[in-house]
This record gives structure tokens, sequence and C-alpha cells, in this order.
């Protein structure tokens, strides 16, 4: 029994680890979305990456959540050296790790999809919220000035927005940081949306995210192998 009991210990440490993380993630969610202008304040600097262009806190709560009911099938499981928690770990986990897989496929396949979608999705945000929410637009004018781009696609994103309304133009950001900025300028300027600038940086940095994308797998397939190990051992003993 040396070699199950080393296992479950390290899948209780393991699972631990992850319920804190979890917990973590889920307290900065909750932070960035009730005091979203104090966290950037103290993060601002690190604000240029793709999170920006949607929505932190509930990305970051969603997350904390599904690690903590990870987290916390994994450990307790193994604690309890109960087969009904350490199958549902394995089915959550196998759940997660399928839709990874299928996200995958679907953003090298349909990269054209998801920009059509995140259009919909963002630049409806951008003409109600940029210029009238302040935390949402100095996240916006971050991101554009560390990024160097214009908008989710470009400037015209902010035709008939609240910021060309009440400004009678776009962010300076589209203008390359001249003002005034008009129309004239900024199509002469012609300054890349942040969809465009964040895919050239993911498709630069290709291999990181293919490591990273890889490693993350693995550790979810050893999971998911060690847990069934202890699922069978228990049949044994």
């Amino acid at each position: 029994m040396g070699c199950f009991t080393f296992i479950k210990v390290m899948m209780i440490l393991f699972n631990l680890a992850i319920f804190l993380s979890g917990g973590t993630l889920l307290g900065v969610g909750i932070w960035v979305k009730v005091d979203g202008e104090s966290f950037l304040k103290i993060f601002g600097t690190l604000s240029s990456s793709i999170l920006q262009v949607v929505n932190v806190a509930y990305l970051l709560i969603v997350i904390g959540a599904i690690l903590l009911v990870i987290g916390f099938l994994g450990c307790y499981g193994a604690q309890k050296e109960s087969k009904c928690l350490l199958m549902m770990f394995f089915s959550v986990v196998l759940i997660i790790f399928i839709a990874e897989v299928a996200a995958a496929v679907v953003a090298l396949v349909f990269t054209g999809l998801a920009e059509t979608l995140l259009t919909g999705l963002v630049t409806p945000l951008l003409k109600e919220k940029y210029g009238a929410d302040d935390a949402f637009t100095q996240i916006w004018n971050i991101t554009m000035t560390e990024v160097h781009c214009c908008g989710l696609n470009n400037y015209t994103d902010f035709n008939n927005s609240y910021y060309f309304d009440t400004h009678h133009g776009y962010p300076r950001q589209c203008c390359d940081m001249q003002e005034p900025c008009n129309s004239t300028v900024a199509a002469e300027m012609a300054v890349q949306g942040c969809f465009k600038q964040i895919l050239e940086e993911i498709r630069t940095n290709a291999g990181v995210a293919g490591g990273v994308a890889a490693g993350i797998a693995a550790l979810e397939i050893a999971a998911m192998a060690v847990s069934m190990y202890l699922y069978c051992r228990l049949d044994e003993k």
C-alpha cells in the first residue's frame, strides 16, 4: 500500500493547491468587480493582455469557482477515499479537457468567426461605456496605449458612441497619440484594432503558448489517470 498512500497524499496536496488557487482567483475576481479602480491602480502596468478585451472580473470569478470545485472534489475525495467524489473529479476534469480541445480547434480553424463574435459583443460595450464608465475607459486606454491599437477592429468602432458624441472625435490612440483625432487623421494613421494586434502577439509567441497549453493538458491527463488509479485500487481494499 506504500505506492497507494504516496499517490493519495500527492493527490490531496495537488488538489489542495488547486483549491487555494481557485479561492484566490475568486477573491480577486470579486475585488475587481466591486472595486475595479483600486485594482487598476495596483496592476495597471500588467493590464495589456487579452483579458482586457473581455470582462476580467467575471472571467476570474468563473475560473476561480471551477478550480474551487475541482480542488474540493479531488482533495476531499482522495482524503475520504470516496469513489463517488473521485469519479465526479474525473468527469469534471474530462469535460474541461474536452472543452479546451474544442476551443483550441475552434480558435485555430474559425479565427474569423471568433472575430465576428467578439465584434458583436465588445463593440456595443465600447460605444456605450467608453468615456462614460471610468474603470472601463481606463482599462481600454491602457490596452490601446500599451498594445498600440485602436478599438477592437479600428477607429470606426467608436462611431456613434458616447465618447464620439461628447468629444466630437476619437481617442487619441486611434491617431497615434495625436490630437485632435478626427476621422481624417484616424483614417490616415490606420492604427490596427486590438484584436488583430493581440492575434499577432499570440502568433509571435505561439511556441510558448503551445508549451503552456501542452503542460496544462498533461496535468489534466495525469490528474484523470491518478483519480482512476485511486478509484480502481479502492475496490481492492
